[in-house]
């Protein structure tokens, strides 16, 4: 019998256009077998985690590269919290300042990745996180 696959939403908050990383990142992932759903562009945090509550993920990767992130991550993280999915893994990605990864990490996202970041640093993080948070 297998170990269940790690799922993943990968979201386009906002109205930011550009989804080329995003895709990258989906597909290594994939690659690396995990189950991966692509939500597309343009999406409220609102439909980002109905989509994650009904495709019940361990995992939300967004991909921001519009510079509106401390504007959408604590809209997406008290949609997350009031849907009670507190154990969920969320990552971002793409145009953070340093000096905003400190203030994204006390939200509660996990892991901040930026332009050059490995896609395996991504997907050992995912893994590590996601076995950290499964009760033993």
């Amino acid at each position: 019998m297998s170990e269940r696959k790690i799922r993943v939403l990968v979201a386009k908050p906002g109205l930011d256009g550009h989804d080329r990383g995003a895709k990258v990142v989906a597909r290594a992932l994939r690659d690396a077998g995990f189950e991966v759903i692509y939500t597309g562009i343009r999406q409220t945090p609102q439909m980002i985690v109905e989509a994650a509550l009904q495709e019940d993920v361990d995992v939300i990767g967004l991909s921001i590269l519009s510079g509106a992130h401390m504007a959408l991550a604590p809209k997406i993280m008290q949609e997350i919290q009031q849907s009670g999915m507190d154990d969920i893994v969320v990552l971002m990605g793409g145009i953070i300042p340093d000096e905003d990864v400190e203030a994204l990490k006390a939200m509660g996202i996990k892991g901040v990745f930026g332009p050059g970041t490995s896609t395996q640093d991504i997907v050992d993080f995912i893994r590590a996180q996601v076995r950290a948070a499964v009760p033993a």
